[in-house]
């Protein structure tokens, strides 16, 4: 098993995804932010359970999917660290 370690960016991810969806509901956005952190659970059982990040190529880059966005992550000896929380339709470069 590995430990799930969250980055500064990716914090600052969720959160501007959080205070979006709040301007709708805020019970919404609790819902959404959490169902989106337990989609990474699995992730310290199983860390390569993600698919590779097609623009990097390498494989200790890889990402989880949920919904329309894109939980980046990076494969460490004793961890998975999420780096970004990216929406699907956002264009993005390494």
């Amino acid at each position: 098993m590995v430990k799930i370690v969250w980055s500064e960016n990716a914090l600052q991810d969720i959160e501007q995804i959080s205070e979006f969806i709040s301007k709708d509901s805020s019970d919404r956005a609790a819902l959404f932010v959490s169902r989106l952190i337990d989609a990474t659970e699995k992730l310290s059982q199983y860390p390569n359970s993600g698919r590779v990040i097609p623009e990097v190529k390498k494989n200790k880059y890889r990402e989880v999917i949920y919904g329309a966005y894109r939980i980046m992550y990076k494969l460490k000896a004793r961890e998975v660290l999420i780096l970004a929380v990216i929406h699907s339709a956002r264009d993005w470069k390494f």
